[in-house]
């Protein structure tokens, strides 16, 4: 059976990028260790597009960002001296740990126009490695396993699935995976998980004979092996196993509310190092009291 739908929510993060929020939601806020899942675009950028379109530097704690696009660039930079532009069917794999900062320009875009539609997830750190060393990584061709069967195509984006095992390196255990169906395609969802999802992209999929559309999340219960294509449809498999319970405010992830304060207050006091090579804006802590946990209102 499916235990929960969750639908996108719509939001804007400026400069026309809109975003579908899908994690957290009040009723469910984590699958597995996957604690946010953004949808970007699609969105057609013209050339010429305004910078407010960029993501100005920021800082984060405690998670592993994964950014992944269908199509578009991204350029992204960061405070261990990353400086990466990711493509379609890529991975920017970034451990923020103790802390660290970077930048997301849409460079290409304001250049010579470009279609964006991507995902970006957030892995919370077990407790162990909440406060390991920040690190960067992207990956690429054999890093991201690919197979086609049966009207299916897949790519591994993490963690281990369908026998096979992407580079990056996770610190829980979680799958992730980006499926392109034809209509009438059956696609198997990993089991041996205690937390599943599936993120209906585009097209419609049916499980157990509800359809369901896209910006949808369906958290998936046991017994809930595959998921069918009512049409051409895109999906995103995701799961893995819970490491607690986990607070947000704003960028920030982690086991305790105190560290999140302590967070805020060294952005704030600008004690966090911003990107070598982006290093002359940034976003303000923000004081919007929906982005804070109730005990910190």
């Amino acid at each position: 059976m499916i235990e929960m739908v969750i639908e996108q929510r719509r939001r804007s993060l400026g400069g026309g990028l809109d975003v579908g929020r899908v994690l957290p939601f009040a009723k469910r806020r984590m699958v597995g260790p996957f604690v946010f899942f953004d949808h970007m675009g699609p969105l057609d950028v013209a050339a010429g597009a305004d910078r407010s379109l960029d993501v100005r530097p920021h800082p984060h704690i405690g998670l592993s960002t994964v950014t992944y696009l269908f199509s578009g660039e991204i350029v992204h930079r960061d405070s261990v001296g990353s400086h990466q532009t990711i493509r379609p069917q890529e991975v920017n794999w970034m451990t923020a740990g103790s802390g660290i900062t970077h930048s997301e320009r849409f460079e290409k875009a304001r250049a010579v126009g470009d279609h964006l539609h991507g995902i970006q997830a957030w892995v919370a750190l077990p407790e162990g490695d909440e406060e390991v060393a920040p690190s960067f990584s992207h990956h690429a061709g054999d890093d991201l396993p690919q197979w086609s069967e049966a009207g299916v195509r897949g790519q591994l984006i993490a963690g281990s699935a369908y026998g096979l095992t992407a580079g990056a390196r996770t610190h829980s255990p979680l799958f992730y995976a980006h499926l392109d169906l034809d209509a009438g395609a059956r696609a198997e969802v990993p089991p041996g998980h205690a937390e599943r999802a599936v993120y209906v992209a585009t097209g419609a999929v049916e499980v157990d004979g509800s359809r369901y559309e896209a910006g949808n999340m369906l958290v998936l219960g046991a017994d809930v092996s595959s998921v069918i294509a009512v049409e051409r449809s895109t999906v995103m498999v995701l799961g893995g196993e819970p490491v607690g319970e986990r607070f947000l405010y704003w960028n920030f992830v982690s086991s305790s509310k105190d560290r999140l304060r302590q967070a805020a207050e060294d952005w704030k006091a600008g004690r966090m190092k911003l990107p070598d090579a982006d290093d002359k804006e940034f976003i303000p802590l923000p004081d919007d009291p929906f982005l804070k946990p109730p005990a910190m209102s």
